[in-house]
């Protein structure tokens, strides 16, 4: 007899053996022996989970003739003929080959035909989601009223491919991944059954790299087996056959990063790929690694989280050891640069060219990002270039707004406004006013003009931020409400509303504590604010700067 893999033969043949999936299989055996069984069901879940042979197992117990506890008997004629592929009942159908209107049409047909023996007919469509738009509209009358004896069973790894009209007339169960200790009990199970010796932590790492599939699982386990036949299986030869990287690596290859030693991490690198280790699970282990160490850095009680961690004992007390001096931040940075190369090295001809760029990157953070850091450099040189400015203007014992300084363009022709005589003329040319007296102004206010900064630049609207930059406030002439003066219309237009107005109001009590009015009004454009009213700034007496500042990820 010809072998058959892992997978296939020790498939469950009852409720009783499926792994991982309690919440559907108790949901299912109530159905049957309630006697409540539906026409339509939608299984939807990552694959190797159990969808197939929970819809075979369902096919069996509807039509066993003597169900035990809502689960198939497994020795009747018809679970016999279900089990070996030979029942009539049973169609399976794969729709990503079968996806077209006329395969759909044959169904249609097909069900008209009562079950030549037992209850029902029970259809298994595999990859619904493959079907196309008029195969799914030329499923949807059936499915919606099928015959009495018919069953549909619909499964998918993508849900969200599925139309609403199809999804609203099944019954839909969501298939988890299976977690680590559940793959881990039973493939020591299976290899009692087999007779084979294996080490728990390479057991442990095959349902870990399974990824929450227990057919993976099983096909990993096949195929170490199958390199190391008659041997025991150990752990490390485990990490032999699927090209994986034992955690002392990671800690060294961490360290060189940690102490930025280039030549250090490229001769581990060579080391690795020599060993034939793929580098691709490489990056995708080292990244957990990071996120482990991550998890022990930031928790107090490593007892806690052991079975999260899923390392052993001794691992996890090195990487206590590593996670002393791992700044946060950095180590943040680290996963999410490795995280991208991961995505990229699926698509990437040179491989080993991505890895080691990405690593040096991690060493050099100076590399990363260019566009940003260029951005922020010439940022940081704006600043400068305007402090500068500003402190000349202070030396020169005047300060002049960017107002005025446009307004004296205008006045004396351009270019030549800030020659000699120039601003002499423009003073004359202005007309006297009289300024607000502010005698009546409160503490409040002071402490709301104190703060003005920090609440315009909490704005989560950056178009009112932006306008409120633009506007002067200042306060009402009976000192108790706060005043925003704005030259623009659209400015006032929207700053103006009852709603905006409210929502200052609100931020400002949100911040400061202080419940004050707010009121909005429009000055002219030619209008001289700073002769005609008080500035927020001399209230506290210092300048309140509004943060301009954009955060770079």
């Amino acid at each position: 007899m010809s072998y058959t893999a892992l997978y296939r033969k020790f498939r469950p043949q009852e409720f009783e053996d499926v792994k991982g999936q309690e919440h559907i299989v108790t949901t299912l055996k109530n159905q049957i022996k309630a006697d409540r069984i539906g026409h339509a069901y939608l299984f939807c879940g990552t694959r190797g989970t159990g969808k197939t042979t929970i819809a075979k197992i369902f096919a069996k117990a509807v039509n066993c003739e003597h169900p035990v506890d809502g689960s198939p008997c497994g020795e009747c004629p018809a679970c016999k003929a279900i089990a070996a592929g030979n029942s009539m009942n049973v169609i399976e159908i794969d729709a990503a080959s079968n996806n077209g209107v006329d395969n759909i049409r044959q169904i249609r047909e097909e069900v008209e035909y009562r079950p030549t023996e037992g209850k029902y007919k029970v259809y298994i469509i595999d990859e619904v989601h493959m079907l196309s738009i008029g195969a799914f509209n030329a499923l949807l009358k059936t499915l919606e009223e099928p015959p009495s004896y018919v069953i549909f069973i619909l499964a998918t790894t993508e849900a969200h491919k599925i139309p609403i009209t199809i999804l609203s007339r099944c019954q839909r169960y969501d298939f988890r991944r299976i977690s680590i200790e559940t793959i881990s009990a039973r493939l020591m199970e299976l290899m009692e059954k087999e007779q084979v010796t294996v080490e728990e932590r390479a057991i442990r790492y095959i349902a870990k790299a399974a990824d929450g599939s227990m057919r993976d699982a099983l096909s990993l386990l096949d195929q170490c087996i199958a390199f190391y036949l008659g041997k025991e299986l150990k752990y490390e030869n485990v990490l032999d056959v699927l090209g994986a990287v034992d955690t002392e690596v990671f800690s060294k290859m961490y360290k060189t990063i940690k102490t930025s030693d280039v030549a250090g991490c490229m001769n581990l690198m060579e080391d690795i790929i020599m060993q034939g280790r793929d580098l691709s699970q490489f990056v995708t282990d080292f990244v957990w690694y990071l996120r482990n160490l991550l998890l022990i850095k930031t928790t107090d009680d490593i007892d806690k989280i052991e079975d999260v961690i899923e390392v052993s004992k001794d691992n996890i007390k090195d990487m206590i050891e590593d996670a002393r001096d791992v700044d946060v931040d950095s180590i943040m940075r680290h996963i999410r640069v490795l995280s991208e190369l991961s995505n990229e090295m699926k698509y990437a001809t040179q491989k080993r060219v991505k890895a080691e760029v990405a690593f040096i990157k991690l060493m050099k953070p100076a590399m990363e990002s260019p566009k940003d850091m260029q951005e922020l450099a010439g940022r940081v040189n704006d600043l400068e270039n305007q402090l500068s400015e500003a402190l000349s203007k202070l030396q020169s014992g005047a300060y002049i707004t960017k107002d005025m300084l446009d307004n004296m363009s205008l006045q004396s022709g351009g270019a030549g406004a800030l020659g000699t005589g120039s601003r002499n003329d423009a003073v004359q040319e202005e007309k006297p006013v009289l300024r607000r007296n502010y005698d009546a102004v409160t503490d409040d206010i002071k402490q709301i003009a104190g703060q003005w900064s920090q609440i315009v630049a909490s704005m989560d609207d950056a178009l009112l931020m932006n306008l409120l930059k633009q506007a002067d406030v200042t306060v009402t002439e009976d000192g108790n409400s706060l005043e925003i003066m704005v030259k623009s219309i659209s400015g006032y237009n929207v700053i103006s509303r009852e709603e905006t107005i409210a929502k200052i109001e609100e931020l400002i009590e949100e911040r400061t504590g202080i419940s004050v009015r707010v009121v909005c009004t429009r000055i002219d454009e030619d209008e001289d604010f700073n002769r005609r009213y008080i500035a927020l700034e001399e209230l506290v007496g210092m300048d309140i700067e509004i943060d301009d500042k954009e955060e770079f990820i």
